[in-house]
């Protein structure tokens, strides 16, 4: 039962995701020609900063590796597959690592798709400065990447933290003084 409910909590959350990510994308396909920008009237002063654009890429992403698609559909297929494997796998309370394969699945998930009905070719409309274009999926990705790096960062800090206290070798955060040093 357990095991139905993490995975009920996976494909719920991702799903929303890439419905999210396919909304936006649906968005700015309808009202946006390919290759141009929108702003709110009023905001221009915001283009040098911020934009809405309508942009075709068939690399990774953020416009990495272009005309990859083949590469990255299969590519995003292996990942999906390799979550839903892990995601069994993981710890109940290791909410970081289930927060980042959620977004990652989903960001893959919603690129993917792209993929599949688009020939290869995936919307990417947020435009931010000088940075590469991207989509929700991808921010999802990167987002989730994140997510599960600090997460890994913070087990392994409490791994150490727990092994020094458990450690009767390690007074004073593991530097034991010797009876010449204490007397000091």
């Amino acid at each position: 039962m357990k095991v139905l409910r993490n995975y009920l909590t996976l494909f719920a959350s991702a799903g929303i995701l890439v419905i999210l990510d396919q909304w936006t994308k649906s968005l700015v396909r309808t009202n946006i020609p390919a290759g141009s920008m929108w702003l709110p009237e009023g905001w221009e002063n915001l283009a040098p900063y911020a934009r809405v654009v309508h942009w075709h890429n068939t690399g990774a992403a953020f416009g990495m590796f272009k005309n990859g698609a083949p590469v990255f559909t299969i590519l995003a297929f292996v990942v999906i597959i390799a979550i839903l494997f892990f995601y069994r796998e993981i710890e109940q309370g290791d909410w970081f690592l289930r927060i980042a394969l959620i977004m990652q699945m989903g960001g893959a998930i919603g690129n993917l798709t792209d993929r599949l009905l688009f020939e290869g070719v995936v919307t990417d409309w947020i435009s931010i400065g000088n940075f590469a274009v991207f989509n929700v999926a991808d921010a999802s990705i990167s987002v989730g990447t994140a997510v599960m790096v600090l997460g890994i960062w913070i087990m392994e800090r409490r791994e150490r933290q727990i092994k020094r206290e458990s450690d009767p070798q390690n007074e004073s955060d593991g530097e034991s003084l010797t009876g010449e040093e204490a007397s000091i």
